[in-house]
């Protein structure tokens, strides 16, 4: 589980709520954040990363295991259902705070994200 890899390693855990076959904004976090080699060094220092992802095309439908606990991080995390939605979490699941979207630059994340693991 990611919270306790987090706690084993002193990190915090990285959750990201996504749609992502039919989310433009999701698409576009991707592309922008978590594809980036910034956000890969940053978050292999300091992240544990934990995916709810909620797709609508059949050929991408989760496992009903993985569906189960993507709804169940949604019903603790993402009530309202608000894609994209990021938080930062201690490794025991408190939030410590939520990326703002969108942005257009990698580095504008990432200095969001180093505030809260400053």
């Amino acid at each position: 589980m990611a919270s306790e890899q987090a706690e084993k390693e002193g990190k915090l855990v990285l959750l990201s709520f996504s749609g992502s076959d039919w989310c433009a904004n999701c698409m576009r976090l991707d592309k922008v954040l978590f594809q980036s080699e910034e956000f890969a060094a940053l978050a292999s220092e300091d992240l544990v990363l934990l995916s709810a992802d909620f797709p609508s095309r059949s050929k991408n439908k989760l496992s009903k295991e993985q569906t189960a606990k993507n709804e169940a991080l949604a019903e603790e995390y993402n009530k309202s259902g608000v894609f994209p939605t990021v938080l930062v979490l201690s490794a025991d699941g408190k939030v410590i705070g939520k990326l703002a979207h969108p942005k257009d630059s990698v580095d504008e994340y990432i200095t969001q994200l180093q505030a809260f693991i400053d």
